[in-house]
């Protein structure tokens, strides 16, 4: 907006100065090109007078000294004749004989005088001709012409023109000046509301902006303040309750947890039914609270990134955390009866914590093996994506029709074939946020035949000073056939290493 408001401003103050300095300029041309024209004018009448004073009393001696005096302190050319053409006074060279010279004669003695009309400019050095008739009434004797040196005429409009180009510059740099007080003065008040803005939307409390600029930013700038408040005063208050509630609530729960464990020794086999009921509802509410306060937490990291930015040391090798992470949870899967597979990518570094990472892969991992149904194969990757560094849970259960892919990220949403497996629904909302929080983003899609693929994407972190990158196996390999299938992201040239239990590593095939 900055350079928009000063652009109109600058572009106002070269149109006025313009419009000031190019008529200006104009006159002080016109006004010297006169000033030269009335003074060889001047001596026109003069020699006129004295030619015609030669025509009538045949004395021509006069007129000869005083064109030839005026030709060596002037320099300036006269040529001289009588009526019928003849020369009577030639000097600087100039001769009736020229044809320029010889049709401002002819002019001259029709009783034409003869004035250059055009006004000087400092690039003008040809002399100009004057020609004027002598004699009285209707009666001409002779013809005059002059030729006129420009030189000094030429030289003072230069001079003139180049004080008033001075004037103009010392206005135009005062003009850009006052310009760019000027939009400082208006465009300051909102680039601090825009700061403010930003914090706002990114969940935080933002200092309140300062009052200033014109009257109507600073009513704007005043009623956003209150707005602010008012908005800031919402969020923290729903953010409290949030995470007030799952605090005060957790050891309430942990207490009956206890009381109703002790009561499992003293039941009767009738009362198992219920009491497997009850122990499933109170893991449910805790992992819900987990859920409600890693939600929490999640957004309000993602606000701080929004507004400060990431630190340099923010990164991760997403390869290994998602290679840990996937052993981590290979035991989950073998009693869920799922395949779980993991590909030691080589692709270079995500700008995200570890700690990040591997919550994004455990939820991912966890959904995967809750929804994909025993015998599924889950397949955990990390693909590169220009910029971007990809982690890819995909899986070959049943998968997710178009619409209910639509309402995926959707807080508490659950599809009503998953209702009864446990999960409170915000799992994908608090991976969706931290990868929102670095500046990526989350994407589904279906697997052909049947299956899922949820991809996070994370920028990828910097390349350190005194580091020197390798090549992108992922951008430099070509594709393996028909891994467009599945989505595996893996290269012709660079085979998977498997996870196996233990932590073994079996090159070239998945186990």
């Amino acid at each position: 907006m900055r350079a928009r408001v000063l652009t109109a401003l600058l572009a106002f103050a070269v149109l006025a100065l313009a419009g000031f300095t190019v008529p200006l300029m104009t006159l002080t041309a016109s006004e010297r090109t006169q000033k030269l024209t009335v003074a060889r004018s001047d001596n026109l009448d003069r020699f006129a007078t004295l030619t015609d004073q030669a025509a009538r009393s045949g004395e021509t001696s006069a007129l000869v000294a005083e064109a030839t005096r005026y030709t060596q302190i002037y320099g300036e050319a006269v040529t001289i004749v009588d009526a019928r053409r003849t020369p009577v006074v030639q000097t600087g060279g100039m001769r009736a004989s020229d044809p320029v010279v010889a049709r401002l004669v002819d002019a001259a003695l029709r009783n034409q005088p003869v004035f250059p009309t055009s006004t000087l400019r400092p690039w003008n050095r040809d002399d100009r001709l004057f020609a004027r008739p002598a004699g009285s009434g209707t009666r001409v004797t002779g013809a005059v012409v002059l030729r006129a040196s420009v030189g000094a005429a030429a030289h003072d409009i230069a001079i003139r023109w180049g004080f008033i180009l001075m004037g103009t510059g010392l206005v135009a740099v005062a003009c850009v000046v006052l310009a760019l007080a000027a939009t400082r003065w208006v465009v300051r008040p909102l680039h601090r509301l825009d700061r403010a803005v930003e914090e706002l939307a990114a969940g935080l409390p933002p200092q309140h902006a300062q009052v200033g600029g014109p009257p109507e930013l600073r009513k704007l700038v005043t009623g956003f303040n209150r707005m602010a408040d008012t908005v800031t005063a919402a969020l923290d208050q729903q953010r409290r309750l949030v995470a007030d509630t799952s605090h005060q609530l957790r050891n309430p729960l942990t207490a009956l947890r206890l009381r109703v464990d002790s009561l499992g020794s003293r039941l009767p086999s009738s009362a198992n039914r219920t009491y497997t009921g009850v122990t499933n509802e109170l893991e449910r509410m805790e992992r819900l609270l987990d859920d409600l306060l890693a939600l929490a937490t999640a957004e309000q990291r993602a606000g701080e990134l929004t507004v400060n930015g990431a630190r340099e040391d923010d990164r991760c090798d997403a390869a290994a955390v998602a290679l840990d992470r996937a052993q981590l949870w290979r035991p989950v899967a073998d009693r869920a009866g799922v395949l779980l597979r993991a590909r030691d990518s080589p692709c270079t570094e995500a700008a995200c914590t570890e700690t990040e990472l591997a919550q994004a892969v455990d939820v991912l991992v966890d959904n995967a093996i809750k929804y994909a149904g025993r015998g599924a194969e889950v397949v955990v990757d990390t693909v590169c994506d220009g910029p971007l560094v990809g982690l890819e849970v995909r899986d070959n259960g049943q998968g997710l029709t178009e619409d209910e892919l639509a309402h995926l990220a959707d807080r508490f949403w659950r599809s009503e074939r998953h209702r009864g497996v446990r999960g409170s629904g915000l799992g994908l909302a608090i991976v969706e946020r931290i990868a929102a929080g670095r500046g990526g983003r989350i994407a589904f899609r279906t697997v052909a035949p049947h299956g899922l693929s949820v991809k996070v994407f994370l920028p990828r972190a910097e390349s350190r000073p005194g580091v020197q990158a390798g090549p992108d196996p992922c951008e430099s390999c070509d594709p393996l056939p028909g891994g467009a299938g599945l989505g595996t992201g893996s290269c012709a040239g660079h085979e998977p290493s498997v996870l196996v239990p233990g932590g073994d590593r079996t090159e070239g095939r998945y186990l």
